[in-house]
C-alpha cells in the first residue's frame, strides 16, 4: 500500500476544550494513522476564530485561508480533504494546487442529500475538488458530477478507540432504550417516535435527548425528555444503553444514515434501524434489527426486551461487522485509492457507487 501525506482540514472543536462529538473527521485522522500515513490537521473555525482580531469572524476566515495555503506549502501534501469548511474558497483551493502541484482535493459530506446546506456546499466544491464524498449512494450523486470529477458514497466510519465498548457482552443498563437527536421544524420522526414511545410505555427505562423542546410533548406520556448532549456524557450514555433507535430525518435514501449509526453499532447497542434505507446490502438481521412502522417497531422492542440473550449475540454481531466493513482506517484507504486512481487494495462492498 502506498504511502501518503494527508492534509484534512475540517471542524476539529477544539475550542470545546475536550467537550468533543465523536464526527467523522476525527475518525479518519485516526484512520490515516493507522494506515501509518503522515498526518496534518487544519482546524479551519478554530482558525478563523483564533486569527480574528477584535473578534471581527469575517477577518479571521481571511487570514485562515491565507494560514491553510501556507500550511499547505509547508506540509507539501498529495490528499487533502476538506469535511464542512465553510470559511475554506475555492479561490484557496486553486492557491494550493500552485503551490502543490499535482495535490489531489476531495469534500466530504456526511448530511443527509436533501439538506439544502448540504447542497450548496456540494454545488460549491463540485467546481474546485477532483472528488466529493457523501454519506448517500445512489443516482442523486451524479447531480455533483461535472465531467471532470467522481461523486462517491462513503460509510460513517467507525474507530476502536472511540466506540471501545460491546454492550453485548452486559446485562445491566440504565437505559433500556435512548434516542439522540436533532430535531428540525416539521421534522418527520416525531410522529414515529411519538407512536412507539406511548406504545412502549411503562416498559422500557426510556430517554429521549435532544426533543426537551418539541410543541408537542403533551402527547407523550411517562417518558424521560432531555437536552441535547455530547461529549464524554454522550459517550456514557452510549455504555450504559442497552437498545437505541437509529431514526434519521428522512428515510428511503440508498444507505443514508446518520453517522449516529457508527456510534450505536459501533458500540454494541441493539440498533433499530428503517428498512427502507437498502442497509440489508450490509447487514443481516442477525446483526441489526430493522422495522418497517410503528407497530413492528413497538413489537420488536419489546421482544428484545424480554429476549435479553438474543439481544446480545445480535448486538455485539452487529458491533463486529460494523468495525470489520466501515472503520476509519478502511474507508479513509478507500477515499484515497478512489481519489488518486490506484487499484483498489481489496473488494469494497460499496464500491459500486462512484459516479463520473
Amino acid at each position: 500500500m502506498k504511502p501518503h501525506r494527508i492534509l484534512l482540514v475540517d471542524n476539529l472543536m477544539i475550542r470545546r476544550y475536550g467537550n468533543l462529538r465523536m464526527g467523522p473527521g476525527r475518525k479518519l485522522m485516526t484512520g490515516s494513522i493507522r494506515n501509518n500515513w503522515r498526518l496534518c490537521e487544519f482546524s479551519d473555525r478554530d482558525m478563523a476564530r483564533l486569527l480574528a482580531p477584535l473578534g471581527i469572524r469575517a477577518i479571521g476566515g481571511y487570514i485562515a485561508n491565507k494560514k491553510l495555503v501556507k500550511t499547505a506549502k509547508n506540509f507539501k501534501p498529495d490528499v487533502m480533504l476538506l469535511g464542512h469548511c465553510d470559511y475554506i474558497t475555492n479561490k484557496t483551493l486553486k492557491k494550493i494546487r500552485d503551490v502543490v502541484p499535482g495535490i489531489k482535493i476531495a469534500h466530504f459530506n456526511v448530511d443527509p442529500v436533501f439538506s439544502p446546506h448540504m447542497q450548496e456546499q456540494c454545488v460549491e466544491r463540485m467546481k474546485s475538488c477532483d472528488g466529493i464524498f457523501v454519506t448517500t449512494a445512489g443516482p442523486v450523486l451524479k447531480n455533483w458530477c461535472t465531467g471532470k470529477n467522481f461523486v462517491a458514497y462513503m460509510p460513517n466510519p467507525s474507530d476502536p478507540s472511540m466506540e471501545n465498548q460491546d454492550n453485548g457482552l452486559k446485562s445491566e443498563f440504565e437505559h433500556d432504550l435512548f434516542f439522540a437527536g436533532n430535531p428540525i421544524e416539521g421534522d418527520e420522526r416525531w410522529d414515529l417516535l411519538a407512536d412507539v414511545l406511548n406504545r412502549v410505555k411503562g416498559k422500557l427505562k426510556t430517554d429521549i435527548y435532544g426533543w426537551s423542546n418539541h410543541p408537542d410533548m403533551s402527547n407523550v406520556q411517562a417518558m424521560k425528555f432531555h437536552s441535547g448532549i455530547w461529549g464524554a456524557p454522550y459517550e456514557e450514555l452510549l455504555a450504559s444503553s442497552k437498545m437505541s433507535l437509529n431514526l434519521n430525518r428522512r428515510e428511503g435514501e440508498k444507505w443514508y444514515s446518520s453517522d449516529r449509526i457508527a456510534h450505536l453499532m459501533g458500540f454494541g447497542i441493539l440498533t433499530f434501524q428503517s428498512s427502507k434505507n437498502q442497509m440489508q446490502d450490509f447487514f443481516t438481521p442477525e446483526e441489526t434489527v430493522f422495522f418497517d412502522d410503528a407497530q413492528d417497531l413497538a413489537e420488536k422492542l419489546l421482544y428484545y426486551q424480554a429476549h435479553d440473550e438474543e439481544r446480545k449475540k445480535i448486538a455485539s454481531a452487529g458491533r463486529k461487522k460494523y468495525h470489520d466493513l466501515f472503520n476509519g482506517k478502511r474507508v479513509l484507504k478507500y477515499m484515497v485509492e478512489t481519489l488518486c486512481g490506484e487499484v483498489f487494495s481489496e473488494d469494497y462492498e460499496w464500491s459500486q457507487e462512484i459516479y463520473k
